[in-house]
C-alpha cells in the first residue's frame, strides 16, 4: 500500500473513532451557516460550459449524455491519464461538436480550475478526490455535479457543506437512483398520500462486483478493492437511500437522528486475493489484509420516530438489488425483485400497477423519460439527472439534490464504520442543515419554471425533445 493510502486510511480510521463527538464540535465550528442552500435558485445561465474530471469508469458516459443536451458545452476534459482525455475528445467529434480542452495528470484538474472559467463541474473520479475537487471547483466558481459519496469522512461532510453555503454554489451528488422510474413514481405517489405517512423505508446496494473489485483493467490501481480493506460498514449507502430520504422529506420535515450498523465478517475477498496470488503474484499485496465484511446492515432512526434500513453487499453470488421499499400508513411499495405495490394484504394486479403509473408517472418522467431510455445510462436514470440538471441551471431553478442531501447521505459511510467498530453501538447522525430542515420545503419534482431545454441529435443538431440516437 502506497504512502498516500496509508494516509488516507489513518485520517479515515481517527475520524471514525471520534464520530460521536464530531456532529457538534464540527457545527459550532467548522460549518457556523453562512446562507441556507436548500431551495437555492442560482442566476439562470443560458450556456452552460462544462467540464468532466474522470474519464475511466462513468466518465465516458457522462460526456456521452452531456453532449445530447442543449445549452451545454463542454469546455474541458481531464483525466490523470492522457489517453483517457483523447478518447473522451472522440465522443464530441462522432457528433460535430468542437474539442474541448484537454487537461491530464496528477494535477490535471488543479490547472483546469484555475486556466479555464467554467460553470459547472462534473466530477466522475474515485472517491478520495471527490471533497477536494468538489471544494475546489466551488472556490474557482463552478457549480459542481458529484458523483457518489461527496466525501468519506464527517470533517469532509461539514467542509463540503460550509463552501457550497460560502460560496453561494450548488454542490449536488448524482444520486442517479433518484431518478429511476419506479422509485419516481413512488415518489410522486407519496406526495400524493396514497401510502399515507411514510413510517420505514428501506434501501441497498446488493451488486456481486467480487470479479470486477479483483480485475485488473477494472479500477485505477485497484482502487475500489483498496476502498474494502479495513473500512468495515457501508461503503455505498446514498443509491439505497437517496430516493428513499427523498419519499420521507429528510432534511424537509424530517432528520435522521442516529444509526447502529453490523457487519458480517469477510467470508470470500480475502479468500479470493489468496486463489489469485496463488496464480499471479500481482495479487500478493491484497493477502492477509483485513477486508470489509460481505453485508453491513444499517438501521436509522430519524427525528418523527420513522426508521430505514440500509444494506451493502458487493461480493455475495446473489441477484442485484436496490431493495427501494416503503412502508405507509395506507400502503406499501417494493421494486426488487419485481416492481409491485399494495394498499392492503395482497399486491394490486399488473393492470393496477399500470394505471398507477399512468396517473402518477411525475411530470418530468412523462416529458423526459422515452428520450432518456434512448440515450441510456442505466435504463435511462443518469440522462434523466442530467438533463434535469442543466434545466434548472439554464432556467434558475433550486437542484433537486442540495449539498445537504450529499452530506448527510455520505455520512452514513463513516458513520456505520464506526457503529461496527463499537459492536454495533449507536452513533448520532449530524444535522448539516442545523436546524433548517423544520421549515425547508420539499423538492418541487414539477417542471414549474422549466423544461425550456432541448436536446441534440446525435450529429449535435438541436431536435426538440426528439431524438436520433
Amino acid at each position: 500500500m502506497n504512502s498516500n493510502r496509508r494516509d488516507f486510511l489513518k485520517k479515515a480510521g481517527i475520524l471514525s473513532s471520534v464520530a460521536v463527538t464530531l456532529p457538534t464540535l464540527n457545527s459550532n465550528v467548522l460549518a457556523a451557516t453562512k446562507f441556507n442552500m436548500s431551495g437555492y435558485a442560482a442566476p439562470k445561465i443560458d450556456k452552460v460550459c462544462v467540464a468532466v474530471i474522470g474519464l475511466g469508469m462513468r466518465g465516458p458516459g457522462a460526456v456521452d449524455r452531456l453532449s445530447y443536451i442543449d445549452g451545454v458545452e463542454i469546455v474541458a476534459l481531464c483525466d490523470k491519464h492522457a489517453d483517457r482525455v483523447e478518447r473522451a475528445q472522440g465522443i464530441l467529434r462522432k457528433k460535430s461538436l468542437k474539442d474541448a480542452k484537454s487537461y491530464s495528470g496528477e494535477d490535471g484538474w488543479k490547472d483546469m480550475l484555475k486556466n479555464e472559467k467554467l460553470d459547472l463541474v462534473y466530477i466522475c473520479s474515485p472517491w478520495d478526490y471527490h471533497t477536494p475537487m468538489s471544494i475546489g471547483a466551488m472556490k474557482a466558481g463552478a457549480h459542481v455535479a458529484c458523483e457518489v459519496p461527496i466525501a468519506l469522512t464527517l470533517r469532509d461532510c461539514w467542509e463540503v457543506v460550509r463552501v457550497s453555503e460560502e460560496t453561494k454554489k450548488h454542490c449536488m451528488m448524482l444520486e442517479n437512483c433518484c431518478y429511476d422510474f419506479f422509485e419516481m413514481l413512488t415518489l410522486n405517489m407519496t406526495r400524493q398520500g396514497l401510502f399515507g405517512e411514510i413510517l420505514h423505508g428501506e434501501g441497498a446496494y446488493i451488486h456481486d462486483l467480487l470479479d470486477l473489485n479483483f480485475a485488473k483493467n477494472g479500477y485505477d490501481n485497484m482502487w475500489r478493492l483498496r476502498e474494502n480493506i479495513k473500512l468495515n460498514g457501508n461503503l455505498y449507502p446514498t443509491h439505497g437511500l437517496g430516493p428513499v430520504a427523498q419519499c420521507m422529506n429528510i432534511n424537509r420535515g424530517d432528520k435522521m437522528n442516529h444509526l447502529v450498523a453490523m457487519s458480517t465478517n469477510d467470508f470470500q475477498m480475502g479468500a479470493k486475493a489468496k486463489e489469485l496470488a496463488a496464480k499471479d503474484s500481482f495479487y500478493q499485496e491484497f493477502v492477509g489484509k483485513s477486508f470489509r465484511g460481505n453485508m453491513n446492515t444499517t438501521l436509522i432512526r430519524t427525528e418523527l420516530g420513522k426508521t430505514i434500513m440500509l444494506q451493502h453487499d458487493v461480493t455475495s453470488p446473489r441477484p442485484y438489488s436496490r431493495l427501494h421499499t416503503l412502508s405507509g400508513t395506507k400502503g406499501f411499495a417494493q421494486k426488487y425483485p419485481t416492481e409491485n405495490i399494495a394498499f392492503g394484504h395482497s399486491f394490486i394486479t399488473q393492470d393496477k400497477l399500470k394505471e398507477l403509473y399512468t396517473k402518477y408517472t411525475p411530470e418530468l418522467v412523462k416529458f423526459i423519460g422515452e428520450q432518456a431510455k434512448q440515450v441510456g445510462g442505466h435504463g435511462g436514470m443518469d440522462f434523466m439527472m442530467d438533463w434535469r440538471l442543466i434545466d434548472c441551471l439554464r432556467n434558475g431553478l433550486p437542484l433537486d439534490q442540495d449539498v445537504y442531501d450529499g452530506a448527510s447521505w455520505s455520512c452514513i459511510v463513516p458513520l456505520s464504520f464506526d457503529s461496527v467498530k463499537r459492536d454495533s453501538r449507536t452513533v448520532d447522525i449530524p444535522d448539516f442543515t442545523k436546524g433548517a430542515w423544520k421549515t425547508n420545503k420539499p423538492v418541487d419534482i414539477t417542471l414549474n419554471g422549466g423544461g425550456t431545454t432541448k436536446i441534440r441529435s446525435k450529429e449535435g443538431k438541436v431536435s426538440g425533445v426528439q431524438l436520433d440516437v
